[in-house]
């Protein structure tokens, strides 16, 4: 799990697919209306409360965004006194259940999204990756972070591309090898966002 607070009564709270089943919740109940997606928010509610040192009262709004094949995507703003006095910067927590994939590849349908995923990723900091093209896409295929830095990657390159089922290989064979490494560096460093 990947808390980010974005505002003083914002969160942003990546999951990926491996800690939703690891916790007990299936694709389906999260779609629905079940009591299991109700029970496994509330304690996703305690737990950043603990972590973050919130105190998450009243209204709770919750915009949930499909992270393709990797996970969920969860922006939760709350409404309550007491939270006005925390600080809005960039506040980060990541909490491991499991042994996070050390190799990432994500597909970007244009140019436009690895610039900005870039420019985003280098604020981390990360300037690394190799970058491909192969049939009108764009891919990202990183092995080089370290294993605190995977759930932000993850989680940034999820906001802007998709988790490719592609494989390194065939790019490797078929694609077109654009920035063989440091390709978050030079992407950003070429073009502005």
């Amino acid at each position: 799990m990947y808390l980010e607070r974005l505002a003083f009564n914002k969160l942003k709270i990546y999951l990926t697919s491996e800690e939703i089943t690891v916790r007990g919740l299936t694709e389906e109940e999260i779609w629905k209306n079940s009591l299991g997606w109700h029970l496994f928010f509330a304690d996703l509610l305690k737990e950043a409360e603990m972590i973050c040192g919130l105190d998450i009262d009243g209204t709770v709004t919750v915009e949930i965004f499909a992270g393709h094949s990797r996970g969920l995507i969860l922006i939760v703003t709350f409404e309550g006194e007491g939270n006005e006095h925390f600080p809005t910067g960039d506040e980060f927590f990541d909490i491991r259940y499991f042994e996070p994939e050390r190799k990432l590849l994500y597909e970007f349908s244009d140019f436009e999204a690895v610039i900005g995923l870039s420019h985003r990723l280098i604020l981390l900091p990360f300037t690394g990756g190799s970058l491909y093209y192969m049939n009108g896409k764009y891919f990202l295929y990183i092995d080089d972070f370290s294993y605190h830095e995977s759930g932000k990657l993850q989680a940034l390159m999820a906001e802007f591309g998709e988790s490719s089922s592609e494989t390194i290989s065939n790019l490797h064979r078929n694609g077109k090898l654009l920035i063989k490494e440091k390709a978050a560096r030079v992407v950003a460093h070429h073009f502005k966002f």
